[in-house]
């Protein structure tokens, strides 16, 4: 988001848990369209709020996984968020070799990248990325 439609929108990456470790394949496929992920650390909802993130100052939370559709669509009932789920494929297992497990990747991060065109239109900006998505 930030790579295609720069910084005049702020973002925020969450997942439902933050004890995981970015996966390698998806740091791998997004740096070939100069997304750099190899800084990026997972935080959740929960964390957010806790570093002091106010949640209600969000206008959208797109879900990426049934997990956190259904977090997302629970904060509607305290915050007056809009919620759309995008189905993506999961990569994670698919593939035998590394390069099957690439293109997996590949596809999911294509996939989420259609997403974002189709809702905001062609990129207009094409800033290196230096915070990490």
């Amino acid at each position: 988001m930030k790579k295609f439609y720069g910084r005049g929108t702020y973002v925020q990456s969450v997942g439902v848990r933050s004890d995981m470790e970015i996966d390698g394949f998806a740091i791998a496929v997004c740096a070939e369209i100069g997304v750099g992920l190899s800084r990026h650390r997972s935080r959740s909802f929960d964390d957010m709020e806790q570093w002091g993130d106010d949640l209600s100052s969000f206008d959208l939370v797109v879900a990426l996984s049934p997990a956190s559709l259904r977090r997302a669509q629970e904060l509607t009932r305290y915050f007056h968020l809009e919620v759309e789920y995008w189905q993506i494929l999961d990569p994670t297992g698919l593939g035998e070799t590394r390069e099957d497990k690439l293109n997996a990747y590949r596809q999911a991060r294509d996939q989420i990248v259609a997403r974002l065109i189709d809702k905001w239109g062609a990129p207009v900006s094409e800033e290196p990325d230096r915070a990490g998505g």
